[in-house]
C-alpha cells in the first residue's frame, strides 16, 4: 500500500512538472493536432493543378479540344504556352513547370493512325510521383477520341520523362536527402547551442566579455557552415559512388546553394535556441519543424498537388526551396542564375530567423 502511495506521489509530481513546463505541455497537445492536419488535409495523394506548359503546333479545333480535355481532368493547370519543345524543357529546368504537352502540327493525321501517339506529354522525372501521375493521364479516356471519324489511336498520348528517363528511385531521392539530412543535423546542432551555454554556465562568462549579440550569433554559425558543407560532400560521394546519381550542374553552384540553405537552417536553429530553456525542449522543437519539412517541401509529395494553405506554410520552411535548388542543379543541370527565386526565398528565411533570434536573445541569464 505504501509502495503504491509513493508511486502515485511521484506520478503526481511528474504531472505537476509537465503542467508547469508550458512548452512541453504545448507539444503534447500540438504534435498530434499538427500531424492529423498534415496527413488529413495537406497531404493529398489525389494530385491536382500540376503546372503545365503547352506547345500547340497544330493550332486547330482538335488541338484546342485536347488541351481542354486535359484541363477538365483538373490534374493539369496550363500556366504557359511555348513555341518549342526546347522552351518547355528550359521552363522545366527553371522549375516553372513540372509537365509539358507537345501537340505536333500533324495532329489530325496522327489521330487517324492507331499505331502512333497523337501528342507527347513531357514529365519532370526528378519528382518521385509526377511520372506515375503522367502514366495515369496517358491512360485516361479523353473526349477528343470521339471527334475522330477513323478508329481512334490505341495511345492518344505518350509520356517522356526528362532528367531521369530510367525512373530510378535513387536518382530522385538522394539529392533531396541532402536537404533532409542537413535539416536534421544543422537545426539540431544550433538549437542546443545557446541552451547548452546556459545549462553549463558559460553565459556567465560571455556576459563579462565585450562580445556583441550579432558577433555571438555569427560565431555560433560559422563552424556549422563548414560542417554542413562537409556533409554535403560526403552525401554526394556516397550517392555518386553507390547509387550512380549524376551531377549535371556545377559543383560551385551546388555549394553556393548549399551554403545559403545551411545559413537559413542555422538561423532557424538559433531562433529555437532562444525559445527553449533546456536541451530537451530544443529537441522537441527541432522535431516539430523536421516532420512538416519532409511532408510539405515536395521531397515526398508533389508540391503542386498540395492545398494553397499547405503551400503557404511550406514557403516558410527552408527545405521547400532547397529541394528546388538541389534537384535543379544536380539532376537538371540548371545554373544558379536560373533558380534565383528559391535562392532569394532562402535569403528571406535567413534574415527573418536571424533577426528574430537576435531580438529574442539577451546576453544575460534569465
Amino acid at each position: 500500500m505504501r509502495s503504491l502511495q509513493r508511486i502515485f506521489a511521484v506520478a503526481g509530481k511528474e504531472v505537476r512538472q509537465l503542467a508547469r513546463d508550458r512548452l512541453t505541455f504545448g507539444m503534447i497537445l500540438g504534435i498530434p493536432i499538427v500531424l492529423i492536419m498534415l496527413f488529413g488535409y495537406a497531404i493529398n495523394l489525389d494530385v491536382r493543378n500540376l503546372r503545365t506548359g503547352i506547345v500547340d503546333e497544330a493550332g486547330t479545333q482538335l488541338s484546342r479540344k485536347l488541351v481542354a480535355d486535359l484541363v477538365a481532368t483538373q490534374v493539369v493547370d496550363v500556366v504557359s504556352r511555348e513555341d518549342s519543345v526546347e522552351a518547355l524543357e528550359a521552363a522545366m529546368q527553371r522549375n516553372e513547370i513540372v509537365m509539358g504537352l507537345h501537340i505536333p502540327s500533324d495532329l489530325e493525321r496522327r489521330l487517324a493512325d492507331p499505331n502512333r501517339a497523337a501528342a507527347q506529354l513531357l514529365v519532370d522525372g526528378t519528382d518521385p510521383l509526377i511520372a506515375g501521375i503522367a502514366g495515369a493521364i496517358v491512360a485516361m479516356p479523353l473526349d477528343v477520341r470521339a471527334r475522330v471519324a477513323a478508329p481512334p489511336p490505341r495511345t492518344l498520348l505518350s509520356a517522356r520523362a526528362f532528367f531521369n528517363p530510367e525512373q530510378r528511385s535513387a536518382v530522385m531521392i538522394v539529392p533531396g536527402l541532402i536537404g533532409v539530412i542537413l535539416t536534421l543535423t544543422m537545426v539540431l546542432f544550433t538549437a542546443v547551442a545557446i541552451v547548452r551555454e546556459r545549462e553549463q554556465g558559460n553565459l556567465e562568462l560571455l556576459i563579462t566579455t565585450p562580445v556583441r549579440t550579432t558577433e555571438l550569433m555569427a560565431g555560433k554559425i560559422l563552424p556549422y557552415i563548414a560542417i554542413g558543407l562537409i556533409q554535403v560532400t560526403l552525401i554526394l560521394i556516397v550517392g555518386s559512388t553507390l547509387f550512380d546519381v549524376p551531377i549535371r550542374g556545377t559543383l560551385a553552384d551546388l555549394y553556393l546553394a548549399s551554403a545559403a540553405y545551411i545559413a537559413a537552417l542555422l538561423g532557424l536553429g538559433l531562433l529555437i535556441s532562444t525559445i527553449a530553456k533546456i536541451q530537451f525542449q530544443a529537441f522537441q522543437l527541432t522535431f516539430f519543424i523536421m516532420l512538416p519539412s519532409i511532408l510539405l517541401s515536395g521531397f515526398v509529395f508533389p508540391f503542386d498537388g498540395m492545398p494553397p494553405l499547405a503551400q503557404g506554410i511550406a514557403q516558410a520552411l527552408p527545405l521547400t526551396h532547397f529541394i528546388v535548388l538541389v534537384r535543379g542543379i544536380v539532376l537538371k543541370g540548371a545554373e544558379l542564375t536560373d533558380l534565383l527565386v528559391p535562392l532569394r526565398n532562402l535569403g528571406i528565411v535567413f534574415v527573418v530567423a536571424m533577426t528574430l533570434a537576435i531580438i529574442r536573445f539577451r546576453k544575460r541569464l534569465d
